[in-house]
Order: structure tokens, then sequence, then C-alpha cells
């Protein structure tokens, strides 16, 4: 196994697929820095592992994200895996939620651009950057009573494209990771805001939906190709689901 992939940072780290994630890439060698605003749950995270640094940083704050930028520039980051991001309600447009589409532009788009812009300089500098985005099929095609974390994640999407087209010669590579249903122990519950009974009901009948593991898998996958292989898109979806609204339910 390489033992020099360098500096991997995941961001939204605390749980679900970034907590994943980062076990996944300090597995392949890399030396991990795991963000989120729970240093609790950091803590943890990488008392289990020691490739896994933890740091407190919060993505809707431009100081936080600079303030580590800055503390580890001297490391050789090879890796930025995007993943703070979120679902905040389930309403109609015509009941839109102002503040919940505002919560879910600042994490997911905002959110992604600000650790881009961040972290992107010393990609560059490591001559074997990549950069992993973590979207979703919700970033492809629109269901109702999503809108605010479907646009949020077509922005991710368009960010990814262009991301690409302006790295054109440069010695980065720009992969989006778009899965379809995963479980997770948080997503649907702070969807609905707490509900765990409508959380559930989500997954309901769906033998095997995707794990937060699955993800990690992929991105762990994407990172270890070789330099000039750039995995530009991956879709993900548990085998019961056939396309966004086509999931096969057993019902008992």
């Amino acid at each position: 196994m390489d033992t020099d992939r360098g500096v991997a940072v995941v961001t939204g780290a605390s749980s679900g697929i970034g907590a994943a994630t980062a076990l996944a890439l300090a597995e392949r060698g890399y030396r991990v820095i795991a963000t989120a605003r729970r240093m609790d749950r950091l803590t943890e995270l990488a008392a289990g592992h020691p490739a896994i640094t933890a740091h407190e940083v919060d993505v809707t704050d431009r100081a936080s994200v600079d303030a580590l930028a800055a503390s580890i520039a001297h490391e050789d980051i090879t890796v930025l895996v995007a993943n703070a991001g979120g679902a905040f309600d389930a309403a109609t447009i015509a009941d839109a939620d102002l503040d919940s589409w505002e919560r879910a532009h600042a994490v997911n788009v905002l959110g992604t651009v600000r650790v881009v812009r961040a972290f992107l300089p010393a990609l560059i500098a490591s001559g074997r950057g990549l950069v992993v985005l973590m979207g979703s099929t919700a970033g492809h095609i629109v269901y109702e009573n999503g809108g605010s974390y479907t646009a949020a994640k077509h922005a991710v999407h368009a960010i990814a494209g262009t991301l690409r087209l302006e790295l054109s010669g440069e010695p980065v590579r720009v992969s989006e990771i778009a899965p379809g249903m995963v479980r997770t122990d948080e997503f649907a519950v702070t969807r609905f805001g707490g509900d765990v009974a409508k959380a559930a009901k989500v997954y309901e009948g769906v033998a095997e939906p995707l794990t937060a593991h699955d993800i990690a898998e992929a991105v762990g996958w994407i990172a270890t190709q070789p330099a000039h292989v750039n995995v530009d898109l991956m879709v993900l979806r548990p085998v019961a689901q056939a396309a966004q609204h086509k999931v096969h339910r057993v019902v008992t």
C-alpha cells in the first residue's frame, strides 16, 4: 500500500457518511483531519484511529474554515471531501420555510464553496489533489416536498462541473458522489424535525437501503485511483431503488 497518500480533510465527519469516510480514508493510508461542529463526536472518532485528528469547524463560518486552512497549511493536503450538508424540511414550495431554505443553502452550497476555496491552493500545490463533493441523486432529479434540498444539491452538481472546467490543466481531480437512499442515524430525522416515526417511514419496507459505510467505501475507492484518473460522477442506489420514485417495498 502507498504509505505517502498525504492528508485528507473531511467535513461533516461527526456522524453518518462523514464519519465513515474518515475511517475509510484512514484505513487506506491517509492521515485524516476530521472536521465538524460537534467536537465530542469527533474526539470519539479520532480516539478509535491514530491516523485521524479532530478539528472543530463550522462550514457556514468563513473565519472557522479559514482558521483551519491556516493551521494545517504546512501539511501535504491531497484530498478534500466536502461532505457537510443536510436536508432540513419536507415542505412544499407553497409552504416553504425560508429559514430552512437559507440553512440548506448555507450548509450545502456556500459551505461547499467555502471549503473548496480555502483548500484549493494546497490541493494544487500537492500535485495530486482530489476534491470529492457529496452530492445526491436529488441533485439530478427533483421530487415533491424536497425543494430546499433538491435545489441545494442541484447547485452542488453545478459546482462540481464548473470547478472541473476551471481546473483544467491543474493537477486536481473533481469527483461528485450522488447517493440515492441511504439510511443513517440522523439524516431523515433531521429532515422531519426530530420526528423519528416520520423518518422511519422513508425506509419502511425497504430491505437494504445503502449505509454510510457503502458511500464511504466509494469515496475510498476514488481516492486510491491513480492521479490521472478522474471519476467525474458516481451514482449509488440500493437495488430496491430503481429510480427516484421507484422503490421496491415489501409489505408485511
